[in-house]
């Protein structure tokens, strides 16, 4: 018993940690915008303070009531959401969410929104001078002075917003998150990154739509929703590694967060295997509060059990 006893106490625990755009997460396991609130409900349930990071709600300059009617429609191995938004505005979260946040432990990033780039520079500068620890940058937010075209649908576009953020943004690390709907994702990818990106995270929802049969209209308001879930995870990993690809061949280097319907420590291996250094977990904790908790648990005991002492140990890219 001793022996066994001694064995145990000699084993090394692995160093889960990665560095990304100069910040350090104990973990790789980050919790992802628009499914985690500010972490407050689900501290109810779960020790958040073991998580990665926390990515907040998506933040605009003003408070925002959302879309009318259903937001929500189950679809096999995923879900629709046309949420719209709601929020309480920056402000706000600064006052009523951040001071909760800071002393919850985890890497705090705050995913910042908007409908036009007069709403994101704005939005940015409060964030900039605030103690968050690092900015996501959602692209996939409808232009509404350029007929409702997300700003990350074009590289042009993209690197505009970009660049104006990243100008007002002097303070904190910028991480973009790219739209998978738009026709040259790698295109955008590279221009966000050469307009001063600091990281990448990827995929947003797929736009999808549900139809009601019974009253024979369109399930939501707005026509079109989000699909995400384990039915979207092929393709989000499809496109983690091939924008791996196209960094390396630009002879760039920025680190990847990998997202898209992660539900279990095998599919986020799957996406740090691929390139990511980072994964964020959405729609699963709907169903189970606990995966983010049973994957960081998942990952650690992979890489004791194959001899890994550093989370890079984990991608096969140049194997």
């Amino acid at each position: 018993m001793n022996e066994n006893m001694n064995d145990q106490s000699n084993t090394k625990i692995p160093d889960m940690s990665v560095k990304i755009a100069g910040v350090t997460f104990k973990n790789p396991v980050i919790a992802a915008s628009g499914t985690f609130g500010s972490g407050t409900e689900y501290s109810k349930i779960i020790d958040v303070s073991l998580l990665g990071g926390i990515c907040t709600t998506g933040l605009t300059l003003n408070p925002r009531q959302g879309n009318q009617g259903i937001r929500i429609w189950e679809t096999p191995g995923g879900m629709l959401n046309s949420i719209g938004l709601e929020n309480a505005g920056i402000q706000s979260f600064l006052d009523n969410d951040l001071p909760w946040l800071k002393q919850a432990g985890p890497v705090i990033i705050a995913n910042l929104s908007g409908g036009d780039s007069d709403e994101y520079l704005k939005g940015a500068e409060l964030l900039n001078q605030s103690s968050v620890d690092m900015i996501e940058l959602n692209i996939s937010c409808p232009n509404v002075k350029a007929g409702g075209m997300a700003f990350g649908l074009d590289p042009g576009t993209a690197a505009a917003i970009v660049a104006a953020v990243r100008r007002v943004c002097t303070n904190k690390p910028l991480m973009v998150k790219l739209s998978p709907n738009s026709p040259s994702l790698n295109s955008v990818a590279l221009s966000c990154i050469r307009a001063g990106a600091d990281a990448l995270s990827l995929i947003n929802t797929i736009q999808g739509m549900a139809i009601d049969t019974v009253n024979r209209k369109p399930v939501f308001s707005m026509k079109k929703a989000g699909l995400s879930g384990p039915a979207i995870r092929p393709i989000a990993l499809r496109m983690v590694w091939d924008l791996y690809d196209s960094i390396k061949d630009a002879q760039l280097d920025i680190p990847i967060v990998g997202i898209g319907g992660i539900i279990n420590t095998n599919d986020a291996l799957e996406f740090l295997m691929a390139g990511a250094s980072a994964i964020q977990i959405g729609s699963a904790v709907f169903a189970n509060p606990h995966s983010m908790i049973d994957i960081i648990n998942g990952l650690q005991l992979y890489m004791n059990n194959n001899s890994m002492s550093n989370l890079s140990d984990m991608c096969i890219r140049n194997n």
